[in-house]
């Protein structure tokens, strides 16, 4: 019985004991690297309401890269009274500013066909200026001109005929050595004469009149367009974001509620005199435990005289 008394005094002792090593020996995690904290840039308290219930607002001031759930928004205490989240404002304050812009293309080719020239040109052009401005072109295509970019020279033999009729004779001295044809002037490069009239003499027939037919060469030069350089407008509207400032507000109200040194030391009082009820149960446990025992250590005692005979 002594035993047993001893094992139950004991067990809620181990018990701790062993937790106690288990938390000796658990391992420490690694710490997680805590996110950086925001912080109010301005912090107003006021009333509002009919009842001129107290007010603290705290209003932030995020960038795009800001996580706003790192907002504080727990309760906390102030003045004696405890504040509690009543709403978050937020207010965009980003700043978009426009303005028409013009980009001037330029593109060699050697063409000037303008059905060409638009399959060369693209639908869209992304576009960022100096001033950082950024958008999406599109071509104008009324703006759209073509010049040649360089000239190159080529030269061909034209001709010409004249015909000369009623020669007397056919001395190429009667042929003018040149003449005109489109602008140009051509030289004398060969004839062809004919007999025009005949004069029967000493039973002969002798050419009286003649008929030449003249041809003129010469050498014609034309210039013509070795490539083309192409100048098109790209038209549309850029923007700017000259502010991408994110306002949040924070406001908590307080209802009354109150803390001060007596409350929590009367709360801490209350708290420290409670008894578990189930803490009376361990000595009547005992006590009936010790009785079980002694009863039977009796009725043993007894069987074993009897027995014996040393009762009768």
């Amino acid at each position: 019985m002594a035993a047993l008394l001893l094992a139950l005094s004991l067990c809620p002792c181990s018990a701790l004991a062993a937790g106690d090593g288990a938390a000796e020996n658990t391992e420490t995690a690694p710490a997680q690297a805590e996110p950086p904290a925001l912080y109010p840039t301005e912090v107003l308290e006021y009333t509002a309401g009919d009842l001129d219930e107290p007010r603290i607002s705290k209003t932030y001031e995020l960038s795009p890269t800001d996580d706003p759930a790192l907002i504080p928004t727990e309760d906390f205490e102030r003045s004696g009274r405890i504040y509690t989240l009543l709403d978050i404002i937020k207010e965009d304050q980003t700043e978009i500013d426009t303005k028409e812009h013009i980009e001037v293309i330029t593109l060699e080719t050697d063409t000037n066909d303008m059905a060409e020239i638009l399959q060369l040109l693209e639908p869209e052009l992304e576009i960022t200026t100096e001033d950082g401005y950024t958008g999406v072109l599109t071509p104008d295509y009324p703006s759209i001109q073509v010049e040649a970019s360089g000239y190159g020279t080529s030269s061909r033999t034209v001709s010409a005929t004249r015909t000369y009729p009623n020669l007397s004779s056919a001395d190429v001295s009667l042929i003018p050595k040149t003449t005109e044809e489109g602008g140009r002037t051509l030289t004398l490069a060969d004839v062809d004469w004919q007999e025009a009239a005949t004069d029967y003499q000493d039973g002969y027939d002798l050419a009286i009149r003649y008929t030449a037919t003249a041809t003129y060469t010469g050498t014609a030069t034309s210039k013509y367009a070795t490539g083309y350089t192409v100048t098109a407008d790209y038209k549309g509207d850029v923007t700017k974001t000259s502010c991408d400032t994110v306002t949040y507000t924070a406001i908590f109200a307080s209802h009354g509620e109150t803390q001060n040194g007596d409350g929590a030391a009367e709360t801490a009082a209350e708290n420290g005199g409670s008894i578990d009820p189930r803490l009376a149960l361990i000595p009547l446990g005992l006590i009936a435990l010790g009785g079980a025992g002694f009863g039977g250590w009796k009725l043993v005692k007894y069987l074993r005289d009897k027995k014996r005979g040393y009762v009768k």
